[in-house]
C-alpha cells in the first residue's frame, strides 16, 4: 500500500488541511493518506502548542469515518522534538509492506534542507508537493524525488487561525 504521510502539529486542523488530505487520497496515486500529529516539531515553540491529545481527538473527529484517510500517534512514543527521518524509520520497520511518501507544503520544501537528514530522505522517499501562496517551492523542486502536485491551493493556516482568534474573530467556518 501506498501511503501519504502528512505531518504536523494541527494547532488547530483546519479546512484546509482536510482538503489537501482528500485530494491526495483521491486524485494521486496514494492508497491512503495518514495525519501524522506532531507532539513537538523542531522548528516550532512547543510552549505554542494545544495539548496534543486534544489535537490528536480533533484530527481524528475531522476525517471523520474516511477509509482513505487515517490518523497516528506514532510520534507519541518517540523523543522530542519529533523529526520526521525517526518517524519515517519507525514507520518503515512496523509496516514494511506499505510505501511511504511525504507530503508538505511548497513553503516546506524551501525549508526542507534545514530538515534533520534531509539527504536521506530525498534518497529514500518520495515528496509530493502541494501549492502554498508566496512560494516558489525552492531549489527542490526538480530533485528526482520530488513531485509537484496541481492540488488546490489552499490560502489557510494554523498560525493566521490563532492569530485570528488572539484577535476575538470568529474563525469557525475555517475550522476542520
Amino acid at each position: 500500500m501506498k501511503v501519504g504521510l502528512l505531518f504536523g502539529s494541527f494547532n488547530p486542523i483546519h479546512k484546509g488541511h482536510i482538503t489537501i488530505a482528500k485530494y491526495m487520497a483521491t486524485e494521486t496515486d496514494l492508497d491512503q493518506v495518514w495525519f501524522v500529529v506532531s507532539p513537538h516539531n523542531p522548528l516550532k515553540d512547543k510552549k505554542s502548542l494545544a495539548d496534543v491529545k486534544k489535537r490528536f481527538a480533533s484530527v481524528k473527529k475531522a476525517i471523520g469515518r474516511n477509509s482513505k484517510i487515517q490518523v497516528s500517534n506514532v510520534e507519541f512514543s518517540l523523543s522530542q522534538p519529533s523529526y520526521t527521518i525517526n518517524t519515517l524509520e519507525v514507520l518503515r520497520k512496523k509496516y514494511s509492506k506499505n510505501k511511504f511518501v511525504l507530503i508538505i507544503g511548497s513553503d516546506n520544501l524551501n525549508l526542507f534542507r534545514k530538515w534533520k537528514d534531509y539527504k536521506k530522505i530525498l534518497s529514500e522517499y518520495e515528496i509530493y508537493v502541494y501549492p502554498r501562496s508566496g512560494s516558489d517551492r525552492g531549489k527542490l523542486k526538480n530533485h528526482r524525488s520530488v513531485k509537484i502536485i496541481d492540488a488546490p491551493r489552499i490560502d489557510v493556516s494554523s498560525t493566521y487561525i490563532r492569530g485570528q482568534m488572539k484577535k476575538g474573530k470568529n474563525v469557525k467556518n475555517l475550522l476542520a
